[in-house]
């Protein structure tokens, strides 16, 4: 069965949409799908351009499946290129067709992390030699000027500067992105790397404070006391969360969550699906179907009754 069934009677292509171009940027495979899957999904079937760029192979990710925990990195090893796999199918049934490594597959390695008592990660104690965490800026950031000029994206997503809470392969994600947009930009800054082409907008994932407290309290309310365990409707919730005040962009996608969710299971080494992606089955769906974004960069475009704008390229 199609993974977008569920997406057929959506809108079709937009007027001049072949020519709007989607670029993300993205620390591991699997970032991709949980940030943005829905978002991608609507994208590629409206007839829009999109291009992901993972900047490692996530080698130091916890494996959430027993019978494959040899791939650890701790352990046997292998989970770079069993994630290689993952992130393909993953694209395929998303529909992107067009992904790649930030300077080829193995260039940068998963950094690692740990947790830090206040419930954001932070590096490590032992962070390899190779790891994206300790790669050269401007070097990383090269790889990615070169991607822009060749794709010429009118909008570009990552992280913010906190990788959004912690990690560092997200905060050097984010870091790598916005010094290559500025490169990219610079009519005189290395012509050997493409074209000059200045990105009109860039965007940071985001998660709504406002929906996850929402979407708690109505989990609470059937007496699920379980899922996102420990997690008070009314109290603090952590980094990993926007105040809806920062927001500028909700993309509905819908038509498109069954997709993502689908898409998501494909990363089977990092993702339970008995987890918190996919609690209350339908409801789990549709809170991972609207997709939020912070506008960083360029012409906020007009917004609906919501206060968002509806269209990473409105205002283009």
């Amino acid at each position: 069965m199609s993974l977008r069934l569920d997406a057929a009677d959506a809108s079709p292509a937009q007027d001049g949409a072949a020519d709007q171009r989607l670029l993300l940027v993205h620390a591991h495979p699997d970032d991709e799908t949980i940030n943005n899957g829905a978002t991608m999904a609507r994208y590629v079937a409206e007839g829009r351009s999109v291009t992901v760029v993972t900047c490692t192979a996530g080698e130091m990710g916890e494996v959430l499946v027993p019978d494959l925990e040899h791939l650890a990195y701790d352990k046997e090893g292998g989970l770079g290129e069993r994630r290689r796999g993952e992130i393909a199918e993953a694209m395929a049934a998303l529909g992107v067709t067009d992904h790649r490594w930030l300077g080829g597959f193995g260039r940068f390695h998963d950094s690692g992390m740990a947790w830090h008592p206040d419930g954001h990660a932070v590096a490590a104690e032992v962070v390899p030699d190779n790891a994206f965490w300790h790669a050269d800026l401007r070097e990383a950031a090269d790889e990615l000027v070169r991607i822009i000029r060749e794709v010429r994206p009118q909008v570009l997503v990552t992280y913010d500067e906190f990788g959004n809470y912690g990690h560092p392969d997200h905060i050097q994600a984010h870091r790598v992105a916005t010094y290559a947009t500025a490169l990219a930009a610079a009519p005189t800054y290395k012509r050997d790397l493409g074209e000059p082409h200045d990105v009109a907008k860039v965007y940071w994932c985001a998660i709504s404070e406002a929906r996850m407290r929402d979407s708690l309290r109505e989990i609470r309310a059937t007496g699920d006391t379980t899922t996102y365990e420990g997690m008070d409707p009314d109290g603090e919730l952590g980094p990993f969360f926007t105040a809806d005040e920062l927001i500028s962009a909700r993309i509905d996608g819908q038509a498109w969550a069954t997709t993502k969710m689908e898409a998501l299971k494909l990363h089977r080494t990092q993702v339970d699906p008995d987890g918190p992606f996919f609690a209350g089955a339908e409801s789990g769906h549709a809170f991972w179907g609207d997709e939020y974004y912070v506008l960083a960069k360029g012409p906020r475009g007009p917004v609906g009754e919501d206060g968002f704008e509806a269209d990473l390229f409105a205002g283009l």
